[in-house]
């Protein structure tokens, strides 16, 4: 297994982060070298100052926390946070739409939202606390079938968070396909974080990567 701070998103998605604290988030995943920082779009080009010149990449949010935004929103905010400088973006999927039955709405959203943030990398986030077993199954596949580079747990302001089971079970949807699996929401210690990754986490999303490297043994 590669090293653990190289799975960590370094995140800090609470309404009232101030700046302050958005640097010192970007000075520990500098020194900790972890591989991305996960922040609100409003801190976008804060971040890509911060962290200007180094590995650790700049991440935001899609469509956050709900994903219920209009698809031309989704794409006007994907594209302008791409243009900001961010590489990655975790887009929150039509919930409500999955839950109809409107398939072929998600995997044009998705689609949609891939090309507007080209060339950054799209992380589709599904809150899988909010879907059946056969809608998680579903929707990794449509993500898979959209062209996302990721497919994510959850938001971490839903019902409840990442699970092993439901990290095996995105595992098994994405096989044969180039898509990472990300581990978010209630992943505050090493033993947890661990555990995801055996189960097929590819990247961990948390805001207690600083503690979980800590205790690194």
């Amino acid at each position: 297994m590669q090293a653990l701070n190289s799975y960590i998103d370094h995140t800090l998605l609470r309404p009232d982060a101030t700046t302050a604290e958005i640097q010192v988030l970007c000075n520990e995943a500098l020194t900790n070298n972890f591989a991305a920082v996960c922040v609100l779009p409003s801190h976008v080009r804060d971040v890509v100052k911060f962290l200007k010149g180094s590995s650790v990449k700049v991440c935001s949010v899609v469509g956050f926390p709900l994903g219920a935004n209009t698809l031309e929103t989704k794409c006007f905010e994907a594209s302008q946070l791409a243009s900001f400088g961010a590489q990655e973006l975790d887009m929150v999927i039509n919930i409500g739409a999955l839950k109809s039955g409107n398939y072929q709405f998600i995997k044009d959203e998705i689609i949609a939202v891939v090309r507007s943030a080209a060339p950054a990398i799209v992380k589709v986030i599904i809150e899988t606390c909010l879907l059946t077993k056969e809608e998680k199954i579903t929707v990794c596949q449509l993500a898979c079938e959209a062209g996302a580079h990721f497919v994510k747990t959850s938001t971490g302001f839903s019902k409840s968070g990442a699970t092993v089971e439901d990290i095996s079970l995105m595992s098994h949807a994405v096989a044969g396909y180039s898509v990472g699996v990300k581990a978010s929401g209630g992943i505050k210690d090493r033993t947890t974080a661990l555990a995801m990754i055996n189960a097929g986490a590819t990247r961990i999303g948390t805001s207690s990567g600083v503690s979980i490297i800590s205790r690194e043994s």
